[in-house]
């Protein structure tokens, strides 16, 4: 999802680079190359590594908003 919406993103800031004007064509390639960069290097690399790394950390919960939460448990059978 994240992706594909990267890649739209992409092809309307691309759109830009048909300008005429310069800085439409600079500011279009710039925004183009930053939204590649963040949809698929660190949305689709960099954060799944880094919690896979973490681990059961990256679900952690701090105290105060887990106080104010319902608690929520599964009966067995």
């Amino acid at each position: 999802m994240i992706t594909a919406a990267g890649a739209i993103m992409i092809m309307i800031f691309g759109a830009f680079m048909l300008s005429p004007d310069r800085m439409l064509q600079q500011a279009g390639f710039g925004m183009a190359v930053a939204i590649f960069v963040d949809a698929v290097v660190i949305r689709c690399l960099i954060v799944p590594a880094a919690m896979e790394l973490m681990g059961r950390r990256a679900w952690w919960l701090p105290a105060p908003p887990a106080r104010l939460l319902p608690s929520v448990r599964l009966e067995r059978y």
